[in-house]
């Protein structure tokens, strides 16, 4: 009998990414039955899962009598939240909480978790305002506190942000970032294509994956390379410029500027995963993850 995977986000980039990797592999498609969670079973997303066999579950994560018959026979439960729907650390925090005691409730085995690092911890209180990476991080802190078995998956920044991270001007595209363009270490993600990919490690290299972190990241990348091989694939003029913290700031909208400029500035130090190699999370993957190039040359009418 097959076992239930239950996918929080099944409409958005990680949540629907873990969906079509587990649905595209020979043995997992046939291992497990995925329950997909969404608070619109109308969107065409939604609809076009169910047309692939996926069950459909209507369900809010911000209430625990709500989330019970999403993860009720689950074995294991892939969750993201959202900190940019409310931009209150708080109610993402009380989300996860929500769903990890539900997840305990219901005897699920397996809770995977899209987490990233305390970056006021990691940076010594340099870097206080990083709360979408520091509420994720308190999530994960619940859930290994809880009793409930879990695993983390640490996304690295998406690809997809340099859609708005690039500036053009005339005929060249601008990345104008507060950090040293040779130093500061990008760890490069393509969420919508990769997500399942390291979300696969951690469900088929269950219970060792059990307490550990995957970093789901292609390669370190500085802003120097990103533009060389943004230029490469497309042709096009760009150019990565430091540039001081307060103009940077001054580009951004006020109530997440500083939390924005304190994001970037930790690709410099320490780091946007504290300077771990990622070399033994990508030994865990079946595929290879995307590289920037690819990205580009996928993309490159949007740019």
């Amino acid at each position: 009998m097959s076992k239930i995977l239950t996918v929080f986000g099944a409409t958005g980039n990680q949540g629907g990414s873990v969906i079509k990797a587990i649905l595209a592999d020979p043995a997992l498609s046939k291992e497990w039955k995925i329950r997909a969670v969404t608070r619109d079973p109308s969107k065409p997303a939604a609809t076009s899962l169910a047309a692939q066999g996926v069950e459909i579950v209507s369900a809010d994560i911000s209430s625990i009598s709500v989330v019970l018959p999403a993860v009720k026979d689950a074995h294991t439960v892939f969750l993201v939240t959202n900190f940019w729907e409310s931009m209150s650390r708080d109610t993402e925090v009380a989300q996860g909480k929500t769903v990890t005691d539900a997840c305990k409730q219901a005897g699920v085995k397996h809770l995977i978790f899209s987490s990233l690092r305390n970056v006021n911890e990691i940076s010594n209180g340099r870097l206080p305002n990083v709360t979408h990476f520091d509420g994720k991080a308190e999530i994960e802190d619940y859930i290994r506190a809880s009793g409930v078995p879990g695993s983390f998956v640490l996304p690295g920044l998406f690809m997809s942000n340099f859609f708005q991270f690039f500036n053009k001007q005339g005929d060249t595209y601008i990345l104008a970032w507060p950090v040293n363009i040779d130093k500061a270490r990008v760890p490069l993600f393509d969420a919508a294509a990769d997500t399942g990919k390291f979300v696969k490690a951690a469900i088929k290299n269950f219970p060792t994956s059990i307490n550990q972190r995957i970093l789901a990241a292609t390669d370190y990348y500085a802003p120097k390379r990103i533009i060389a091989e943004f230029t490469e694939v497309t042709g096009y003029k760009a150019q990565a410029v430091e540039i001081p913290e307060d103009i940077f700031k001054s580009f951004l909208p006020a109530p997440v500027a500083q939390e924005m400029l304190e994001n970037i500035l930790l690709l410099e130090d320490p780091g946007y995963f504290a300077g771990e190699s990622l070399e033994p999370s990508l030994a865990l993957l079946d595929e290879k993850p995307v590289q920037w190039k690819e990205f580009v040359a996928r993309n490159q009418e949007k740019f």
